[in-house]
């Protein structure tokens, strides 16, 4: 079945271009992408799926950080998404860490950490062995 001139069950030839973001069922911009890929010289040859599957997992990754982000936002009680709140979706997260391990978010601050030998020590019970400067 080559496809070329022939009509498929009560189908209309012509018709209402459809987008490839439409065919594929995503929100991100497949022909942008592809044009992107044709013009940054990456390769010779473009493959028909290859800006399909690049937008996919885009489309995936930013939606997993965006809800990491807002589940951060809402844990400081806020109800829009600043650039500290994605700071800490990322650091917080394994796998986006070492993703985006090498980059810089402005404005979005640093992890919360305090290094245990700087916190004072807790009074341990009296059968311990709790020494003190007395002789």
């Amino acid at each position: 079945m080559s496809g070329k001139g022939k009509i498929g069950k009560g189908g209309k030839k012509g018709g209402k271009a459809i987008s490839r973001s439409k065919r594929a069922d995503l929100n991100f911009p497949v022909g942008r992408i592809a044009r992107f890929l044709k013009r940054g010289r990456y390769s010779a040859r473009i493959g028909a799926a290859a800006p399909v599957y690049l937008a996919a997992v885009l489309e995936y990754l930013t939606a997993e950080l965006l809800e990491l982000a807002g589940n951060a936002s809402k844990d400081h009680k806020k109800t829009r998404i600043n650039p500290r709140h994605i700071q800490l979706a990322i650091r917080n997260d394994e796998e986006l860490n070492h993703l985006l391990s090498g980059i810089t978010i402005a404005a979005g601050g640093v992890i919360p950490n305090i290094q245990p030998v700087l916190l004072p020590k807790t009074k341990g019970k009296k059968g311990e062995a709790g020494h003190s400067q007395e002789y």
